[in-house]
């Protein structure tokens, strides 16, 4: 397979056990992905960020803000 047919991926965070990282597809696509032990969900850009502002409201909730 051609290396132009690759998606460029870079880390976005990781810890012992989760990981989340980007994929920029060949097709111009960016999708994001976030291993979570044996689990690994994808999502399409306006997903992800549909779950970071889900993400975001928890914290603030659990932060009591």
């Amino acid at each position: 397979m051609s290396s132009s047919m690759e998606p460029k991926t870079d880390t976005l965070a990781e810890t012992e056990s989760y990981m989340a990282w980007r994929a920029e597809e060949p097709d111009g696509e960016t999708t994001y992905h976030l291993e979570l032990n044996n689990i690994t969900i994808h999502f399409f850009n306006e997903e992800w960020d549909e779950f970071l502002t889900l993400v975001r409201a928890v914290v603030k909730e659990a932060d009591g803000k």
